[in-house]
């Protein structure tokens, strides 16, 4: 079963189009990774699939068109983790995790102790339950991240979008959050799709990659296909090397101008 497609998709913010005609699927269970340059359609592109920008043509996510599904509706499928979340600071751990069920909940429900024990489950598979009375406020990044990983987790996705979940983070923080997204993928049967600027960490651990250039799909398909030299040197405008890591995955190196 596919777990998120495009077909055609495009995306026009005033006069610009940012996506041109995307079209592209993965299977349920697996990770795709939206990789290009800066202003290339990543971001927008994972914020039309959570229905934060107004597109033309196609996507589904667990075979449904998420242009006939309600707010609520598209919340209980799929799980959002934005590049730069807003987090209440006066909010606590476990009041802003709790905030993943209002999808389940009646227009005037409150979360009953059923909401509350998904929230602690996502709390103690995102080893945040041990600061949940602490305020966002005193989080560090990385603490930040798995909070709002949480939070996404407590809806109970099929789909989970993430746009640049390591920005900002140092690289013991990058890799234990794509190991965690990783575990939960692989144990819970989550679609990923993720934006990120990092060559290497996308090929590492995507299943799938699609470089996007001017909002067009330049090239899709393993790390092997698209990480070569040739087309990183040709979208970005880059001096690299591409070598084998020790998995046999591309590592892509930036090299000084000599």
């Amino acid at each position: 079963m596919t777990g998120l497609a495009f077909s055609e998709v495009t995306v026009r913010l005033g006069d610009a189009v940012v996506v041109r005609e995307v079209s592209h699927g993965t299977p349920a269970g697996g990770w795709l990774a939206l990789i290009g340059p800066n202003g290339s359609g990543k971001s927008t592109l994972i914020r039309a699939c959570a229905g934060l920008v107004r597109h033309s043509g196609v996507i589904r996510a667990s075979g449904a068109d998420l242009a006939s599904l309600g707010a609520r509706a598209r919340a209980r499928l799929i799980g959002y983790v934005p590049q730069e979340p807003v987090l209440p600071p006066d909010v606590t751990v476990a009041e802003y995790v709790l905030l993943g069920r209002t999808p389940h909940l009646g227009y005037f429900g409150n979360a009953g102790p059923g909401d509350r024990a998904v929230a602690g489950e996502a709390m103690e598979r995102l080893d945040v339950s041990r600061y949940e009375r602490r305020h966002l406020a005193h989080l560090s990044g990385g603490e930040r991240q798995r909070v709002v990983l949480a939070r996404a987790l407590a809806q109970r996705p099929r789909v989970l979008l993430l746009d640049e979940p390591t920005s900002m983070l140092d690289i013991g923080h990058e890799q234990a959050v794509l190991d965690l997204v990783d575990s939960l993928r692989r144990s819970d049967g989550l679609t990923v799709v993720s934006a990120l600027h990092d060559l290497t960490l996308a090929g590492q651990y995507a299943d799938e990659l699609v470089l996007l250039d001017g909002g067009r799909v330049a090239a899709a398909g393993t790390a092997a296909d698209v990480l070569t030299g040739e087309l990183i040197s040709r979208v970005y405008a880059a001096r690299v090397t591409v070598t084998p890591g020790p998995d046999g995955r591309p590592v892509v190196v930036p090299v000084r101008r000599s």
